[in-house]
């Protein structure tokens, strides 16, 4: 899943960009302050990184970065699968799928992000960019200092990352369960007080015990009694109104005016339709009459009614202000109250938590315990590894080495503390990092941590920024032939300013910064032939070029290509081994193992 394009719009210094990449090591190389991290920084933000209105190029309203991927092309491979959960698989019937990336950021800092032509959040912009690009920053020694990234660089190593993740899940279960238990504990004598409070309320309301819509059929009923003589008045008048005795009804006048118009329909056919329609009125108005008759002839006053009707009601009304809720809220405040107390009930009950508590503890510690033991298998393969990377950069000699401290107090990431740690001999005394390495050494023992760790990974392409700061001469040729040997398995991109590896590249890309009056400007090329040559030369010994420093760069390169070569069959090896090769192939003992 290497990189095959980006495109660039209006960021930082470049106006409109855009390049291909190849597989293998490419890098990417230009004068002090030519910008030869733009590529980087875009790809950074174009998988997810933070985005500021200062990247936005003077003068423009939007910068635009596009990244294109290889689509992963096993359907059970796990990025496929999160692209499919996500809706942003490849179309089926493309014969080359691709993974396209697009963000945007405006003069005002808002950014918006695209997956595949669909609208995507940054997270998952970052969450997608871990599966795509591993990058190494030129201050990554920096991060050995800290404890958290030691840890993780070992995790990655022994693949103990769901067991890490399963680990901090346990903790925070053991650690909500000990809250709760110290909650229930402390707060005892005043949950007692709420019981009781909710329990007399409880009572009070219980005796009503008001039901949903109670309350609605109440007032409706309590309204109709109240007007039940108004009710019979208009009933019987209405009725008497269809139909009198005296016949002046309405049904007397409807059968008049169908016999009239029975009379002249031989002569007027339009009558008899008229006819027709007054007498298909008559039977629906005949039983409206006698409805009316009904209800009006039907309906008692009963007090005795009204008048428990009228206490009920009152009961609500007086439970409803001495808790000022309006009367329709009683059912759900007596439900709300019940609950309560069932929570009150069952976070009371200290034994319970106690054994909850337990019982998360235990299983936090299985998870941790079982952690601790997958770090303790791979560190000493990591170890092996390291050391012989560092060997082939110039620390012969140099021994790399894992602590793994047993915490006193139990955490989230589990029960130990790991530290790396650097001997000057194989015999002497590991010490940690900051107390014994130089920033050359620093730089180069990061490197083949980089190396180590990248190797088993996910990411189809390795980014080194700088990370060979601090170092030259045979050092610098033995950096450069081993990114080009981890070029031949993965997709390698490396900012550098040194010719030696440079050298060692099979793909180069030339950063230029030019200045005019509208402001300035960087564009990136990619460079081969004699242009490739003046650029080894510039880097070997400034912008004016000679005879020499040509014929120097032109040696350069053939002799990279000629380590290359030869070994070609000699890929960093002890980087790509797993812990569990490394174990099978070394029995180590635990006398003498800082891991034991």
């Amino acid at each position: 899943m290497a990189l095959r394009r980006m495109a660039l719009r209006d960021f930082v210094l470049v106006q409109a960009l855009e390049i291909d990449f190849q597989s293998g090591f490419t890098v990417l190389s230009g004068e002090t302050g030519a910008g030869k991290s733009i590529l980087i920084d875009a790809m950074q933000l174009v998988l997810g990184a933070r985005a500021e209105s200062g990247l936005v190029r003077a003068g423009a309203q939007r910068a635009e970065i596009v990244a294109e991927f290889d689509a992963p092309t096993a359907p059970d491979s796990p990025l496929a699968q999160w692209l499919h959960a996500q809706g942003w698989e490849a179309d089926p019937a493309d014969a080359d799928p691709t993974l396209l990336l697009r963000r945007t950021v405006d003069v005002h800092g808002k950014s918006r992000a695209w997956i595949n032509g669909s609208v995507a959040t940054i997270g998952q912009l970052g969450e997608l960019g871990q599966w795509l690009v591993d990058i190494h920053g030129q201050h990554a020694w920096q991060s050995l200092m800290r404890p958290a990234t030691v840890r993780a660089l070992l995790d990655g190593y022994a693949s103990a990352q769901p067991q890490a993740q399963a680990t901090g899940q346990a903790w925070q279960r053991w650690r909500d369960a000990l809250a709760a238990l110290e909650q229930a504990q402390a707060n005892a004598e005043h949950m007692q007080q709420d019981r009781e409070r909710l329990q007399w309320q409880l009572e009070e309301i219980g005796r009503l015990a008001p039901q949903a819509g109670e309350w609605a059929q109440l007032d409706q009923q309590h309204t109709r009694l109240a007007h039940m003589q108004d009710l019979q008045r208009a009933a019987s008048h209405a009725w008497q109104a269809l139909d009198a005795d005296e016949g002046g009804g309405a049904l007397r006048a409807l059968t008049q005016a169908g016999h009239i118009l029975a009379e002249h329909r031989n002569i007027e056919p339009q009558f008899a339709e008229w006819e027709n329609a007054l007498a298909a009125l008559a039977d629906p108005l005949q039983d409206i009459a006698r409805a009316l008759r009904d209800y009006a002839q039907a309906q008692e006053w009963d007090p005795a009614e009204f008048a428990q009707l009228d206490e009920r009601m009152g009961q609500w009304l007086a439970l409803a202000r001495r808790h000022r809720q309006p009367p329709e809220a009683l059912p759900e405040l007596w439900a709300q109250w019940r609950a309560q107390l069932a929570a009150l009930d069952a976070g009371a009950d200290i034994p319970a938590l106690m054994q909850a508590e337990q019982a998360a503890r235990a299983q936090y510690q299985a998870a941790a315990q079982a952690l601790s033991a997958q770090r303790r298998t791979a560190a000493p393969a990591l170890e092996a590894a390291v050391t012989t990377l560092m060997h082939s950069l110039g620390m012969s000699g140099s021994r790399f080495a894992i602590a793994l401290h047993t915490l006193e107090q139990p955490q989230a990431h589990g029960l130990d503390e790991v530290e790396f740690l650097i001997a000057s001999s194989h015999s002497g005394a590991a010490r940690p990092l900051a107390k014994v390495a130089s920033g050359g050494e620093l730089s180069r023992i990061s490197l083949a941590i980089a190396v180590c760790t990248s190797q088993l990974g996910h990411a189809g392409t390795l980014v080194f920024d700088e990370v060979d700061t601090g170092i030259g001469g045979a050092v610098a040729h033995s950096v450069g032939l081993l990114m080009g040997r981890l070029g031949r398995d993965r997709q390698v991109l490396a900012v550098t300013h040194l010719p030696q590896v440079a050298a060692c590249a099979n793909g180069h890309l030339l950063v230029q910064k030019t200045v005019a009056q509208q402001g300035a400007s960087s564009a990136v090329q990619p460079i081969e032939g004699q242009a490739r040559v003046a650029e080894i030369a510039r880097m070997l010994g400034g912008d004016a070029l000679t005879p020499t420093t040509l014929a120097h760069a032109q040696e350069m390169l053939a002799r990279a290509a000629q380590a290359l070569q030869a070994g070609a069959d000699t890929a960093p090896a002890a980087a790509a081994q797993t812990p569990q090769a490394a174990k099978a192939g070394k029995k180590k003992t635990a006398k003498g193992n800082p891991h034991a």
